[in-house]
C-alpha cells in the first residue's frame, strides 16, 4: 500500500496534483481503496475520473492539468487559455477551455470539438499541452478586436514563435472555419519583419486607406533598424511614440540616426509623432513622399 500511494504522489505530482481514475488502478489500487480515499477527502473530485490527491489544488496551472487530464490524450488546452500560455494575455479565464480530437464530453469546462486537430497544432508550454500560436488564433481571432489581433500576430512573429508558413497551413486546412476572413489579410499584407508597436500598426492602414506607397518595415539602413523605408522614394519615416523618444537622450540619438543615414545615403528621415499617426497628417506625407522622389538620381523634374 505505501508503495502504491509514493506512485500515486509521484505521478500527482507531474500532473498539478490531480490523477485520472485509470492511473489510482495502475498504481495498483482496489476499487474499494480508491472509494474509502473518497469518503475521507484524500481523493477530490475535479472532473469525471479526475481526482485531486490530498487537496484541491487553486492555481490555474493546476487546474489546468486536471482539464486536459479530462480531456484525454488527444485533448489540447485551447481558446482563451491559449491567448494566456503564449502570453497574448495576462489572465486566466473563469471556465478554462479545451479542443478535443475525439468525442470526450468533460464537464466543467469549455468544450471545443475539432476533426482537423493534428499533432502538428498541439505544443508543450510549461508542461501543458496547448494548441500552436497559429491553431490559437485560427480559434480566437473572432474574439480579438483587429487591433488586438494585427499586434498578436506581429508578436508571435517577433518571438519566433509563429511563421507566415504555420498560419498558412492552419487556414489551408480549416477553409470554411470563420477566422480565416480575418487572418488572411495578414498572410496577403504580411512583410518579411513584422511590425513592433501599436502605433506601426496603425501606419500601415493608415497608407493603405489613402492609396499611399507601402514601405519596408524594420529594415536597417548604414546598420540601424528604421520603422519604415519608402526604397522607391529614397525616404525614411520614424515613429516616435511616448515612451523613449520622448527623453532627452533619444532625443539627441534619434538626430544623430537621421543624420548618419542623410550622410552615407542622401536618404532623409520624417519623424511623425504618435498623436500624427491619423489621417490629418497624410496631405503632409504625400508632399513629402513626392519631394523625396524628385530628389532621387535620375529623376526627372
Amino acid at each position: 500500500m505505501q508503495n502504491s500511494a509514493r506512485k500515486l504522489h509521484e505521478l500527482a505530482a507531474r500532473q498539478g496534483g490531480h490523477v485520472t481514475r485509470t492511473q489510482l488502478t495502475e498504481c495498483g489500487l482496489a476499487a474499494r481503496t480508491v472509494a474509502n480515499w473518497v469518503r475521507a477527502g484524500g481523493l477530490i473530485r475535479v472532473h469525471r475520473g479526475v481526482y485531486a490527491v490530498g487537496h484541491r489544488p487553486r492555481d490555474p496551472f493546476s487546474a489546468a492539468h486536471a482539464a486536459l487530464l479530462a480531456g484525454g490524450d488527444r485533448c489540447a488546452l485551447a481558446g482563451a487559455c491559449g491567448l494566456v500560455l503564449w502570453r497574448l494575455r495576462p489572465v486566466w479565464p473563469r471556465r478554462l477551455e479545451i479542443v478535443i480530437a475525439d468525442d470526450r464530453r468533460p464537464t466543467g469546462l469549455i468544450v471545443h470539438h475539432s476533426s482537423t486537430l493534428l499533432k502538428r497544432d498541439i505544443r508543450v508550454v510549461q508542461g501543458l499541452r496547448v494548441t500552436s500560436p497559429a491553431r490559437t488564433l485560427l480559434d480566437t481571432a473572432h474574439r480579438l478586436s483587429p487591433e488586438q489581433l494585427t499586434r498578436a500576430v506581429n508578436d508571435l512573429r517577433l518571438r519566433d514563435l509563429l511563421t507566415l508558413g504555420d498560419l498558412r497551413d492552419v487556414l489551408a486546412r480549416n477553409p470554411t472555419h470563420r477566422a480565416v476572413r480575418l487572418l488572411r489579410p495578414h498572410l496577403e499584407q504580411a512583410q518579411r519583419e513584422p511590425t513592433r508597436s501599436v502605433l506601426e500598426d496603425r501606419f500601415l492602414p493608415l497608407l493603405r486607406r489613402h492609396g499611399l506607397p507601402t514601405p519596408l518595415i524594420n529594415v536597417h539602413l548604414c546598420g540601424v533598424r528604421v520603422d519604415a523605408y519608402f526604397p522607391d522614394h529614397q525616404l525614411v519615416v520614424e515613429l516616435d511614440g511616448w515612451g523613449s523618444h520622448r527623453t532627452r537622450h533619444r532625443f539627441r540619438e534619434d538626430r544623430r540616426q537621421d543624420l548618419t543615414i542623410l550622410a552615407a545615403t542622401g536618404i532623409p528621415t520624417v519623424r511623425l509623432a504618435a498623436e500624427d499617426v491619423a489621417d490629418a497628417v497624410v496631405p503632409q506625407l504625400r508632399d513629402a513622399l513626392a519631394q523625396a522622389g524628385r530628389r532621387r538620381p535620375g529623376a526627372s523634374g
